[in-house]
């Protein structure tokens, strides 16, 4: 990746890593890029609730203006929906202001092209070496801004398309983290049918993820035994994922929701090659659940991007992150957290058991994590070290596919993290301490 854009857009805290400097390039450069000829870029432009938002949009709509670009702004919606509104209208691209479940000083720009996807690199690569390289633009008159009537309509008509329609009977506690769903998704599910008790959705641009949503739980956790509700449903600060929590207080991570949804869809034979794709940290317990109803999984590197990279190329339609990041290919291009809750809403509905029952119907199996301190330099040099190769095989055998070995190079610190998976905590632990001295002293030369 480039010096500005990571692996989800440019980020950082607002007026410091980003400014308003740096938006209104971003805006020029990309409209110049998506622009390219004499075609004037049309840019869908939708953020969340932090308080940066405004300033961030009009830095931006005055650099695509610029070069001629014509503006449409959303307003604050999940970042699922400018996907959505882009391939609709018809635009060459759509920008989300947001920097996701991150702290409100933390915002984000992140680009989408015209059929929903975020950007290649080698586009990215063009925006941003117009910038570094302070390449010259070329100014156009005629560029445009509007503001889009009832853009929640777009949006919410499409994910209606997963749907029934009809979630009579059940009683949800949503938490929206004070974030991009707290104005429409409430109503949404109540327009189905569910009884809603809202938390998180009084955003004063300020406490956007501050103590609440999907990174934080707790709240929801107690709301929903307080109301005897039938599940709990957390957004992040975009709603581009989804948590729960069930009948009796406890979490329904990422993985849980990929094994139900993925079961739902097997039953139904819509489960392309009866395959998930999920990241290298998915829990084996994942794949044992799975396992027991003839589907499987593939596993990339962490994030959502390499998930959905994997899904294109393979041609699989459901996949996603333990974080709740899931992507249901058939009804959107990225993280859609109010489709997945509608989706999980709709099983619940469906089924004779409870939330509790259907969660458990894939068991966690504990992870022991234990970091080996080796140089920068040397991080990777466990792939060709045969005594450690071997001694991981060993382990692997030593499972009998009842647990596994994961070994991952941290991208900051100079440490390689060794996670272990399987039934017994205090063997795991054993294992890992061991794996992580071998590698210590491997690798210290």
């Amino acid at each position: 990746m480039g010096k500005l854009f990571g692996t989800d857009g440019v980020r950082g805290v607002f007026e410091e890593e980003l400014t308003l400097d740096l938006a209104y390039q971003l805006g020029q450069a990309g409209a110049t890029v998506l622009g390219a000829g004499s075609h004037r870029a049309k840019i869908v432009i939708g953020m969340d609730t932090r308080i940066s938002g405004t300033a961030l949009e009009t830095a931006l709509t005055n650099g695509i203006m610029s070069v001629g670009g014509e503006v449409v702004r959303v307003g604050v919606l999940p970042t699922p929906a400018i996907a959505v509104i882009t391939r609709d209208l018809e635009a060459d691209a759509g920008i989300v202001i947001s920097a996701s479940h991150n702290p409100y000083e933390f915002n984000g720009i992140k680009f989408f092209n015209s059929q929903g996807f975020k950007l290649p690199d080698a586009i990215e690569n063009e925006i941003e070496n117009i910038i570094l390289e302070k390449k010259e633009v070329q100014f156009k008159d005629g560029g445009t801004e509007r503001r889009l009537e009832s853009p929640e309509t777009y949006y919410l008509n499409h994910i209606k398309k997963a749907s029934s329609g009809d979630l009579t009977g059940l009683k949800v506690v949503i938490d929206c983290a004070h974030g991009a769903s707290y104005a429409i998704a409430p109503e949404f599910f109540r327009s189905l049918g569910a009884e809603v008790v809202v938390i998180g959705n009084e955003p004063n641009g300020k406490n956007i993820n501050n103590g609440c949503g999907s990174t934080h739980l707790e709240p929801l956790q107690r709301r929903v035994l307080a109301e005897k509700a039938n599940i709990g449903i957390a957004f992040d600060g975009d709603a581009d994922r989804c948590l729960a929590v069930d009948n009796a207080g406890n979490i329904i991570d990422g993985d849980k929701i990929m094994n139900l949804i993925g079961r739902k869809l097997k039953k139904q034979n819509a489960l392309k090659k009866d395959t998930v794709v999920v990241t290298v940290m998915s829990n084996i317990g994942l794949d044992m659940a799975l396992n027991e109803v003839n589907c499987k999984t593939i596993k990339t590197d962490v994030g959502d991007r390499y998930v959905l990279e994997a899904m294109i190329e393979g041609d699989y339609n459901l996949g996603g992150e333990q974080s709740g990041h899931l992507i249901l290919l058939d009804y959107n291009t990225t993280g859609d957290g109010m489709l997945t809750a509608l989706v999980l809403l709709e099983l619940l509905r469906d089924e004779s058991r409870d939330a509790k029952d259907l969660a458990d119907l894939m068991a966690v199996y504990p992870q022991i994590l234990v970091n080996a301190r080796v140089e920068n330099t040397r991080k990777k040099d466990y792939l060709n070290d045969e005594f450690i190769q071997k001694r991981i095989q060993e382990v692997e055998t030593h499972f009998q596919g009842q647990g596994r070995v994961l070994i991952r190079p941290s991208g900051t610190e100079p440490l390689v993290r060794v996670m272990i998976e399987g039934e017994n905590q205090e063997e795991l632990t054993l294992i890992a301490n061991d794996l992580a001295t071998l590698i210590e002293t491997r690798l210290d030369a």
